[in-house]
C-alpha cells in the first residue's frame, strides 16, 4: 500500500533576485511514494523552486515542512541531511572513476583508516539491484557507460545517501525512447519503496506514463495541482500559458522568391533527422522545440560547427557542406550562438574587439596590421544602429547587461552583411526591454532582405517575430504554423499532443 502522507510541503514561497521576482507565490505538496510533476514555461519559476528545495538558494519568505515538521534548508548540506537529492539532466560524475568510486566519493566507507573497497562494492551491488542494473557495473568505469546508464548511477548515488525525496530535472531530455522506459522502470521501483519523486519535464505527453500529480507554474506562481487523470496534454498547455494570446505584431509581406536556405532530409546521427526547412530572402522562419527536442543542434550543423550526416543543405539553390564556421561565413551565413558567454563573448575584451573578432581580414592593413580607426568606426556605427547602451566602445563586454552584451554579439554577425542569419535563442536571459529591441532588429534585417532562421524554445518569441513556425519534436520537423497560431496549439504540438 502506498504511503500518501506529505513528505515535503512548501507554502507561500517567494524569491527575488535583485529587481527580478523569480517566484511570487508558490505552494507545493509532495507525497511519499508518488511522482509529482512540476511543469511550466521557461521563466515560470521551476528552476528556482528546485534550487530552494535542494538548498542551492534560500527562499525570501515561506515555510518548508519535511515529514510534517518545519525545517530550514539553508544549504545543499541541509537538503542532503534531510534526504533530498537532485539528479540533473547531464550526469555529474567522474568518467575516469568506477561506479562504486563515484557513488561513495566524499563519503567513503573506511575500516582501520583505509577505504573498505569490498564493503563499498557490496553496497553498490545492492543499490544496482534495486535499480535493475547488473552487479558487474559496480566496478565498471563510468566513462564506458551510456548516458542513460550514467543517469541511473546518479540516481544510485542519491539513494546511497538515503534520499527519501528524489528530484529529477529534465531526466528524459537526452534519452532515447527505450532509455526513457528504463528510467520510468527505475522511478516506479523507487516509489514502490516509498521514495517521493519530483519530476520536471517539458515533454507533457510522458507525464501520463509516470506522474501521479502535476503542479503547474506560470509567471512565478503555482497555478494549481491536479491529479494526472483529470488532465490532458492540451489542458496542461492551457494552464501553462493561461490562455494568453500572442501579442499583436505588424503585418509583414514576405516577398516571393526561391529559398536562400534549404534543409532537405537534414540530419546528424543521434541528434536529429529528416529536418525539412526553407527560408526565403526577407523571411523569418522559427524552428520551435522544447528542451531536448534536437532543435539547438540543427543550428550548429547549418553553421559548420558540427557536420551533418544525412540529407542536403542548399544555399541559393546550390548544395553546400560547411566544414567549419569559416566556410559558413564565406558563403554568407552568420550565427548568433545560444550560449553567448561561452560561445560568443571575449569577456574581458572591449566591445570593439568583440565586434571585430572573426573579421580581422576586413580590419587589417596589408593583411598584417589591425586598423584601429576602422575598427572603432564600424563599432560605433553598429553601437548606434543596435542602440547598445555603453559609455564607450572600449568598455569590456563583461561589464554590460545581458541584453546589451547580446546586441554586441549580434553586431559581430552584421559586420559583413549576411544573406542568412541563424539566431539560436536570441533573447535568452535578457530583460523584456532588450528582448523587444532585439526583436525589432531581427525584423529590420528581414525587411532589408536577410533570410532569418530563429531556433528557439521560447514560444511567445516564435509567435512574436516569425512569419512561419515549424515545430521540432523528437529530433525532426513536424507541423508548420502561421503567426496567427495559438500558444496552446503550438505547445501541444511540441509536447506530443494533437494540435
Amino acid at each position: 500500500m502506498t504511503d500518501e502522507k506529505p513528505r515535503l510541503r512548501l507554502t507561500g514561497i517567494a524569491k527575488r533576485f535583485g529587481a527580478v521576482r523569480a517566484i511570487l507565490q508558490a505552494d507545493v505538496t509532495v507525497r511519499a511514494g508518488r511522482v509529482h510533476a512540476l511543469v511550466g514555461e521557461n521563466g515560470a519559476g521551476k528552476s528556482t523552486m528546485i534550487k530552494i528545495v535542494s538548498g542551492a538558494e534560500t527562499a525570501d519568505t515561506g515555510t518548508i515542512e519535511f515529514d510534517g515538521e518545519p525545517v530550514r534548508i539553508g544549504s545543499t548540506t541541509d537538503a542532503i541531511g534531510l534526504g533530498i537529492a537532485t539528479v540533473y539532466q547531464e550526469p555529474q560524475l567522474f568518467g575516469e572513476l568506477t561506479v562504486a568510486e563515484n557513488i561513495f566519493l566524499g563519503r567513503e566507507i573506511k575500516k582501520a583508516g583505509r577505504v573498505d573497497w569490498a564493503e563499498q562494492n557490496r553496497r553498490v551491488v545492492e543499490l544496482l539491484e534495486r535499480l535493475g542494473l547488473p552487479a558487474r557495473y559496480a566496478t565498471a568505469t563510468v566513462g564506458t557507460l551510456s548516458v542513460a546508464e550514467q543517469q541511473q548511477v546518479s540516481i544510485a548515488k542519491a539513494l546511497a545517501a538515503e534520499a527519501s525525496v528524489l528530484i529529477l530535472d529534465e531526466p528524459s531530455a537526452i534519452l532515447t525512447d527505450a532509455e526513457i522506459e528504463v528510467l520510468f522502470g527505475v522511478v516506479r521501483r523507487l516509489t514502490a519503496d516509498g521514495v517521493a519523486v519530483v519530476y520536471i519535464s517539458h515533454r507533457l505527453d510522458e507525464l501520463f506514463r509516470i506522474a501521479d500529480e502535476v503542479t503547474v507554474m506560470r509567471d512565478g506562481r503555482t497555478i494549481g495541482t491536479h491529479h494526472i487523470q483529470d488532465l490532458s496534454v492540451r489542458r496542461i498547455a492551457e494552464l501553462m500559458v493561461g490562455g494568453i494570446l500572442s501579442d499583436e505584431r505588424p503585418h509583414r509581406v514576405v516577398p516571393d522568391g526561391p529559398p536562400v536556405l534549404e534543409l532537405d532530409g537534414f540530419g546528424r546521427t543521434g541528434r536529429f533527422h529528416d529536418v525539412d526547412v526553407r527560408v526565403r530572402a526577407g523571411e523569418i522562419v522559427a524552428l520551435y522545440g522544447l528542451v531536448g527536442s534536437g532543435v539547438s543542434e540543427i543550428a550548429a550543423c547549418v553553421y559548420g560547427i558540427d557536420r551533418a550526416t544525412a540529407g542536403a543543405l542548399r544555399f541559393e539553390g546550390e548544395p553546400v557542406s560547411p566544414r567549419s564556421p569559416r566556410d559558413a561565413q564565406r558563403l554568407g551565413i552568420a550565427l548568433l550562438p545560444a550560449n553567448r558567454k561561452v560561445e560568443g563573448m571575449f569577456g574581458f575584451q572591449s566591445i570593439a574587439f568583440n565586434i571585430s573578432a572573426g573579421h580581422l581580414e576586413r580590419f587589417s592593413r596589408f593583411g598584417v596590421f589591425l586598423d584601429r580607426g576602422r575598427e572603432r568606426s564600424v563599432a560605433l556605427d553598429l553601437i548606434r544602429r543596435l542602440a547598445v547602451k555603453t559609455p564607450s566602445e572600449r568598455q569590456p563586454i563583461s561589464a554590460m547587461s545581458g541584453g546589451n552584451a547580446q546586441k554586441v554579439v549580434l553586431a559581430r554577425q552584421l559586420v559583413e552583411r549576411p544573406k542568412v542569419l541563424v539566431l539560436a535563442e536570441p533573447t535568452q536571459g535578457v530583460d523584456v526591454g532588450a528582448k523587444e529591441e532585439i526583436h525589432r532588429l531581427i525584423t529590420e534585417l528581414a525587411e532589408e532582405g536577410t533570410a532569418v532562421l530563429v531556433v528557439t524554445s521560447d514560444l511567445p518569441e516564435a509567435l512574436r517575430i516569425a512569419d512561419r513556425i515549424q515545430v521540432v519534436r523528437g529530433g525532426t520537423t513536424t507541423e508548420e504554423f502561421g503567426p496567427d497560431a495559438s500558444q496552446v496549439d503550438l505547445l501541444a504540438a511540441a509536447a506530443g499532443g494533437t494540435a
